[in-house]
């Protein structure tokens, strides 16, 4: 009798850890499966959906507002996926992580211990942004900012101006390109796109010029630099071969930025292009 329960007992406990792995087995290939329709998902948004129509037509007004427009559209958008893979992201290293440590659960003498951390999905960690610091630029050497930055922003901007100032403009595109993707959307973005802009103007590009200051202007149309990205535009423009755009561009300056040092700075530049 006493065999005979010790024997069902042992039938019974077989039977659950049969069913308990099972159990676990089906939940990985589901939380698999979920995951792979969320990578799926993600990767359509990957796709286009047809060639694009702006519809950039009319003077140089109409043109800058509509791509001022356009900017702010695809700045939406961008933030908007990019806000979505962040997501999907950390979900799906949540689940591997998780899938990992089940998996190690089911293997004989795995030590769960030594699994680790799980790398994000992309292979790369998400970058930190650089812990704030006050700066304290001497009065006389003043940043276009008037606030907090971390210690290697400020440094890596003044290097790129100090170049731009000592006429290394090929040095200073190079320097002022890089803090932008260093620090990207920081704060000192305009006056970047601005010194970026007159390195290329000082090596005879004012195509590339003309695109940074329209990109510090519509972009951030509040930032100090605004007015003086306002102006290079204008004398960009002009150097193009539109003078009747560059003379209404320059004219906008006054009205937008009334009282800025861009102000007579531009009524100059209208003056040499004989603008009405």
């Amino acid at each position: 009798m006493l065999r005979g329960m010790v024997f069902g007992a042992c039938l019974l406990a077989g039977s659950m850890a049969a069913a308990q792995q099972a159990e676990t087995l089906a939940d990985i290939k589901q939380d698999l499966a979920v995951l792979t329709v969320e990578l799926r998902n993600l990767r359509s948004e990957l796709n286009t959906t047809g060639s694009p129509d702006l519809g950039i037509r009319g003077s140089a007004l109409d043109r800058i507002a509509a791509i001022e427009g356009e900017l702010q559209r695809v700045t939406a958008k961008a933030e908007e996926l990019e806000f979505r893979i962040g997501r999907v992201v950390q979900d799906g290293s949540n689940r591997i992580g998780d899938l990992k440590f089940r998996i190690c659960e089911l293997e004989p003498g795995c030590d769960i211990g030594k699994l680790g951390e799980t790398d994000p999905l992309g292979g790369d960690a998400v970058p930190t942004a650089p812990v704030a610091q006050p700066a304290t630029p001497p009065a006389t050497d003043a940043l276009p900012f008037d606030g907090e930055l971390a210690i290697s922003e400020e440094a890596d901007f003044r290097s790129a101006a100090d170049a731009l100032e000592q006429g290394d403009y090929a040095g200073a595109e190079l320097l002022f390109a890089q803090f932008r993707e260093t620090y990207p959307m920081g704060p000192l973005e305009p006056a970047a796109l601005v010194g970026e802009g007159r390195a290329l103007e000082g090596q005879g590009d004012s195509r590339e010029a003309a695109r940074r200051y329209l990109s510090a202007y519509s972009g951030f149309p509040d930032a100090a630099v605004a007015p003086e990205a306002l102006w290079r535009l204008g004398d960009a423009i002009a150097a193009l071969g539109s003078i009747d755009d560059a003379c209404i561009t320059l004219g906008e300056v006054s009205v937008r930025y009334p009282g800025s040092d861009a102000v007579s700075r531009a009524e100059a530049s209208r003056q040499t292009l004989g603008c009405q």
